[in-house]
C-alpha cells in the first residue's frame, strides 16, 4: 500500500505554497488508491473548517481525455470556497496552472440514492435536478506541467480549482441537455465550441455515473448540491490578463477573468 498521508500532504503542500509537484501515479496502483488518497486531502480540509458545495466530474469529454492521456471519467469534491459568481475576476495566485472548460452545472433538490442495486438513471438525475445553470470550470493541477495520468488527477482532487456559476436557473430537460451548445470565447475570439452530448451523451448521463460511483464509496449526491457534469469542448489555458465567456446558446452564458 502507498502511504496514502506522505502523498496527500505533498498535494496539500502544494496548494499552499503554489509550487507544483512531481507525478505521484508511480507510488499510487489503480483508482482506488488514488481516492484513498483524494479522500485523505478532503478529510483534511473539512477538519480545518472547509464547507462542501458538491462534487464535480471530470474527463466526460473526448476531447479533454486525448488532452491529458485518459480514458475515463473521474470525480472530486468541491467546496464553498471554490464557487465565484458570473463576471468574477480570479488573483494570479488563487489557482496553480489554470485552464478552463464550458460546463453545466446541476443543482439538486433531493438524494440520489439510487435502486436496490445502485443504478441510477439519467431520468432519475433530472427529477432530483432544481436547476441547471451555464457554468466555468476553473481547473487546477498540483502536478508539474500538467504531466498528469487518471491516478495524478484522481489523487489531486480531480485537478479542481474553482467554478463560476450563472445566475440563471434553467429547468432541467433531458432532450435539451444533450442539444445545447458552447461557444467558448477567449480575449473576444472563438477558442472552442461543443455540445451537451459530447459530455458522456448528456450531462444528465455523467451526473448519473457520478451517483453511482459515490454509493460504490459509501456516500451519494445530497439535496442542495452543485455537481459540475463535464467538459462539453476542450480545455483551454488561462494566462494572466485572460477575458473567457462561455456561450450556452439559449441557456444564457457565463464570463470569467484572471488578473493581469
Amino acid at each position: 500500500m502507498p502511504d496514502v498521508s506522505a502523498i496527500a500532504q505533498r498535494i496539500l503542500d502544494a496548494y499552499r505554497t503554489g509550487a507544483p509537484i512531481a507525478p505521484v501515479r508511480g507510488e499510487i496502483t489503480g483508482v482506488d488508491q488514488a481516492y484513498a488518497v483524494q479522500r485523505a486531502t478532503i478529510d483534511r480540509w473539512l477538519a480545518e473548517g472547509r464547507k462542501l458545495a458538491g462534487q464535480k466530474i471530470g474527463l466526460t469529454s473526448k476531447a479533454v481525455q486525448a488532452q491529458l492521456g485518459v480514458d475515463e471519467p473521474d470525480f472530486g469534491a468541491l467546496f464553498a470556497d471554490m464557487v465565484l459568481a458570473d463576471g468574477a475576476v480570479v488573483p494570479r495566485s488563487r489557482v496553480l496552472q489554470p485552464r478552463i472548460e464550458g460546463e453545466i452545472a446541476f443543482v439538486l433538490k433531493a438524494d440520489l440514492a439510487g435502486d436496490r442495486a445502485g443504478r441510477i438513471t439519467p431520468q432519475d438525475v433530472i427529477a432530483a435536478t432544481e436547476y441547471v445553470t451555464p457554468a466555468i470550470e476553473i481547473c487546477g493541477s498540483r502536478i508539474a506541467n500538467w504531466d498528469i495520468r487518471i491516478e495524478d488527477t484522481i489523487a489531486d482532487d480531480a485537478s479542481s480549482g474553482l467554478i463560476v456559476l450563472s445566475g440563471r436557473r434553467i429547468a432541467p430537460d433531458l432532450a435539451a441537455l444533450a442539444a445545447v451548445t458552447l461557444t467558448i470565447r477567449h480575449n473576444g475570439e472563438v477558442a472552442a465550441e461543443g455540445r451537451g452530448d459530447a459530455c458522456l451523451g448528456n450531462p444528465a448521463n455523467a451526473v448519473a455515473w457520478l451517483g453511482e460511483a459515490l454509493l460504490r464509496f459509501g456516500t451519494r449526491l445530497r439535496a442542495g448540491d452543485i455537481v459540475m457534469s463535464g467538459a462539453l469542448a476542450k480545455m483551454l489555458p488561462a494566462g494572466p490578463g485572460s477575458r473567457f465567456a462561455a456561450e450556452f446558446g439559449s441557456y444564457g452564458s457565463v464570463s470569467v477573468a484572471f488578473a493581469a
